[in-house]
Formats: C-alpha cells, sequence, structure tokens
C-alpha cells in the first residue's frame, strides 16, 4: 500500500466521511482573496486581512511542505428549524459541541499517522489559515457553491473541512472539475440581507452568520428586521440548496443537538446571567459570540418576534450592564410599540450611543 493509500485509509477509519489528497503550491484562486479584502468584505475580521500571504501560500504555515491531506466531516444531524418567532433559531452546526474540539482530536490522529510514514504534519481547521474551500475542490472533494460553500452531490453541503499539512510527497487525487450549480440562484435569491453580492462572492458585513458571531458591535439598523429569529448564524443558504436533498445524518452524536439548542425560548435566554451563558454553551461554538453579543442577537429577534409577552423582559435588559445591550433591547421595545418604557428610561440613561438607539426608537 502506498504512503498516499495508508493516510485515505486512516482518514476513513477516523470517521471522514471523503478523504483528498492535493500537491501544495500557489493556492488555487488565491487572487481573489486580494480582491475581497480590498473591497473590505471581510468587515471587522481583521485577522482575515493579517498575513494574508500564509492563506495562499502553504509553505509559511509549514515550512518544506509539499503536500496537503483535505478531509470531509459530516454533521448533518435530526430536528428542523422552529418557524416560531418567538423561539431562536441557531445555525446547525452550532446545535452540538464544537466542531473543533472533535475535528483536532481526529485530525491529529491523522496527523500522528503521517509522522509514522517519515513527514511532519500541521493541522488545520479554520486556523492555521489556508484557503480550504479551493484545496478541496483541488483535492477532488466537490465544488464551491454559489454560496461560497463547498458542495459534494452525495453529501450536499452540510459538512466541515479540515487539512493536514505534511512534507510528504503524496500521490495526489483528481481535481473536481465539474460545478452543478447550474441555473440555480436559490441561495442567491432567498438571502435575506442579499449578502451573496454575486456568485461565489459574500459580502461578510451583510451577513447574518458574520453579523450573530464575528461581529462585536452595533448592527446596523436597517439589517435588523431581516434577521428574524436569527440568533446564531445563519443557515438559510444551505436550507434551500437542492444539493441538500442528498445530505445524509451524521454518525456522531457529538454534533446532535443538545437540550434546549434546537429550540430555545428567546425571552428565556435574554434573562440569562454572563455565568449562566458560559455554563449552558460550554463547550459550544455559540460561546463566539461572546455573552453581549448573543443577547444582543436575542434582543433583535425578540423585535422580530411580534410578541407583547416579551415586553417585560425586554424592559429588564434596559437596564442591561452591557450597554450593547440596552441599545438592541431599546430597538426591539420600539419594534413592539412599548413608547412609555423607552420615553422613562431616555433622561436616565448614561452613554449617548444607548440615548441615540432610544431616541431612534422613539422615533
Amino acid at each position: 500500500m502506498s504512503s498516499a493509500d495508508s493516510i485515505r485509509s486512516k482518514a476513513r477509519e477516523l470517521g471522514f466521511e471523503k478523504v483528498g489528497i492535493v500537491r501544495v503550491g500557489a493556492a488555487p484562486y488565491g487572487e481573489f482573496l486580494e480582491a475581497w479584502l480590498g473591497r473590505d468584505y471581510h468587515g471587522d475580521m481583521a485577522y482575515m486581512a493579517r498575513s494574508p500571504e500564509r492563506r495562499t501560500d502553504p509553505a509559511r504555515v509549514l515550512p518544506g511542505a509539499r503536500s496537503l491531506v483535505c478531509v470531509v466531516k459530516n454533521y448533518q444531524s435530526p430536528g428542523v428549524h422552529s418557524e416560531d418567532p418567538r423561539l431562536g433559531r441557531v445555525s446547525r452546526y452550532a446545535w452540538g459541541d464544537d466542531y473543533h474540539d472533535v475535528l483536532f482530536e481526529k485530525l491529529h490522529e491523522l496527523g500522528r499517522h503521517l509522522e509514522s510514514l517519515g513527514g511532519r504534519a500541521k493541522v488545520c481547521v479554520d486556523t492555521n489559515a489556508v484557503l480550504e474551500k479551493p484545496w478541496a475542490q483541488k483535492a477532488g472533494l466537490g465544488w464551491q457553491g454559489k454560496h461560497s460553500n463547498l458542495i459534494a452531490r452525495d453529501l450536499g453541503s452540510w459538512f466541515f473541512l479540515g487539512e493536514v499539512l505534511t512534507d510528504l510527497d503524496l500521490e495526489p487525487d483528481a481535481p473536481h472539475v465539474d460545478e452543478y450549480c447550474g441555473s440555480c440562484t436559490a441561495c442567491i435569491d432567498l438571502c435575506p440581507t442579499k449578502a451573496i453580492v454575486a456568485p461565489y462572492v459574500v459580502d461578510s458585513r451583510k451577513c447574518i452568520a458574520y453579523l450573530t458571531i464575528e461581529h462585536r458591535g452595533s448592527i446596523p439598523r436597517e439589517l435588523r428586521p431581516l434577521m428574524g429569529n436569527l440568533i446564531f448564524g445563519c443557515d438559510i443558504c444551505q436550507d434551500v440548496c437542492p444539493w441538500n436533498r442528498f445530505a445524509q445524518v451524521a454518525p456522531e452524536r457529538e454534533f446532535y443537538a443538545r437540550d434546549g439548542n434546537l429550540a430555545p425560548s428567546l425571552i428565556g435566554l435574554l434573562g440569562m446571567t454572563r455565568e449562566d451563558f458560559q455554563r449552558r454553551f460550554k463547550g459550544s461554538p455559540v460561546k463566539r459570540a461572546k455573552y453581549a453579543g448573543f443577547l444582543r442577537n436575542v434582543a433583535i429577534a425578540l423585535g422580530n418576534s411580534k410578541d407583547p409577552a416579551a415586553i417585560p423582559a425586554l424592559e429588564k435588559a434596559l437596564l442591561h450592564e452591557e450597554p450593547l445591550v440596552r441599545g438592541h433591547a431599546a430597538w426591539a421595545l420600539g419594534r413592539l410599540g412599548a413608547r412609555a418604557i423607552l420615553e422613562r428610561r431616555l433622561p436616565l440613561e448614561p452613554l449617548p450611543e444607548v440615548r441615540a438607539e432610544i431616541e431612534a426608537a422613539l422615533t
């Protein structure tokens, strides 16, 4: 058995649904990263613009790298999003345990296997940055859809990508050359904020996934009504993709929804203390949003809920220790018509940015 075949066999033994190998060099489509950054489509994600040459040249991540082993880990799990506006929607990938923990364990074992074959290995899971989707396509694992996610004909797009860089010179797989999106534009047409500005191009500054997870400040007022009950991430572009009809449920229960993550009560979430948040989302991707950012998202969802029962919880949130939460609670109260509460709070609010939110909510 060749080294490449041994690695493919080990990857499948570890539970990866797909594995492909590609020889490294300049990253495929690397020039698009520069153009994307030049348009500021990365928003507040300064790490994307930091040392972009590391993303386009794997040898800067592992000096002497010659091959990249790309793998796919399915995370599709039972359950569906709730359409009840009083319940929050969490992106499917974050229903269960943090994928970094699950994938790192498997990838490090795969890396140790590469080392046993005489090579060095460097594990990457969207942290040691490589342009994983173009590399995965070149390794034959699928094609990049118009929503920018990788799609496989037999799995859809509900999967994580992982990589192991090595200095072993391995036999590569054939690239995936066909693109099967055809004339379909469902992901573009149904994006609530029109964040997919062109096929394969996402303006993160409009993307609900970015806004609810990576963005740390106030969410633009014009985008808030478009967010519905999405409180962490957004699956809409994948939900509407016809190829996800072929998605299969993952065998790993780590990705299945934890209690309360599938359809959580928005009012209950807004009442969480910082300690509640840390305890509830320990080992979960949801912690990425941070406490204040998550409650900001919940307040917006309550403002979109049209549920008058949310007014007492939002009134309490007007006194929250975090200005970000107070400001978005004010917006939500304005959406629910609670003018008297806002008028009482306005002269008592000490911070000008929160007062501005209250004033805007009253207009």
